[in-house]
């Protein structure tokens, strides 16, 4: 598969920067925060309520961002809401819409993209947290339309985890989790189909500066290295923030 991936490579290196200008576009957000709170202040505007950080995680299966957004919870303090564990829990839930969940996974068809979001938003309001990891979504742009449209937000970071097609095998046939989907034909099958349908979204969220490609081989913790910088970018910016918004009270 990853022989088209070499193209997907290719394209996401053609929109890469330093990652300190990186960084420093996406900071951007936070400087009109700073903005919006410095009008309020001053009577301009009426106060909103607080717009969640949201956090899409791609990556193929096997690509580790289920490892690495255990990480990213434990040490910043994120909501994390998995797409599939989400279906999953409506399932087993037995209402009316995990019974339809259940039969197009059966059919071999895909779950209507309004019918995820929903349950991404119901698992969103439910939670005390703004700070949200969605992991797995949007694997279409059906979904990421859906999502916008629903939520009526984008996502403040996208990260994508690139792993190699023979190390996703590699993991997927050790993991020895007991999933019937874990044999090699399944898994390579599944590797093209995220690869055909993931595409768009991510050649969309690199054309709008939210994209940062994480190169997933290594050991876990190497790995989280450069996750942690993304983070501890945004964290330091929103406390700079926060700070202003005191001295202005």
């Amino acid at each position: 598969m990853w022989r088209r991936v070499a193209s997907l490579s290719s394209f996401l290196s053609s929109y890469s920067t330093s990652f300190v200008a990186q960084t420093a576009s996406r900071l951007n957000t936070w400087e009109s925060l700073t903005t919006r709170i410095a009008q309020q202040a001053n009577g301009f505007i009426a106060p909103k309520e607080k717009t969640p950080f949201i956090t899409f995680v791609l990556g193929g299966p096997g690509s580790g961002k289920g490892t690495q957004c255990i990480k990213i919870v434990e040490t910043f303090g994120f909501t994390h809401l998995s797409a599939g564990d989400l279906l999953r829990r409506e399932i087993d839930s037995n209402s009316a819409d995990g019974a339809m969940i259940l039969n197009k996974i059966k059919e071999g068809k895909i779950v209507p993209s309004q019918l995820t979001v929903k349950l991404i938003q119901k698992g969103m309001e439910s939670s005390d947290n703004d700070k949200f990891l969605i992991d797995g979504f949007p694997r279409t742009e059906e979904n990421r339309v859906s999502f916008e449209q629903i939520i009526g937000i984008e996502p403040n970071v996208v990260l994508f985890f690139d792993c190699p097609e023979e190390e996703m095998v590699k993991r997927l046939l050790n993991r020895n989790q007991g999933r019937v989907d874990d044999n090699l034909e399944t898994i390579k099958t599944r590797l093209k189909v995220f690869e055909a349908l993931s595409l768009p979204v991510i050649n969309y969220y690199s054309q709008r500066g939210k994209l940062y490609t994480i190169r997933a081989r290594g050991t876990e913790d190497e790995i989280f290295e450069q996750v942690r910088p993304i983070f501890t970018a945004f964290e330091a910016c929103h406390v700079s923030t926060m700070i202003l918004s005191i001295q202005l009270c």
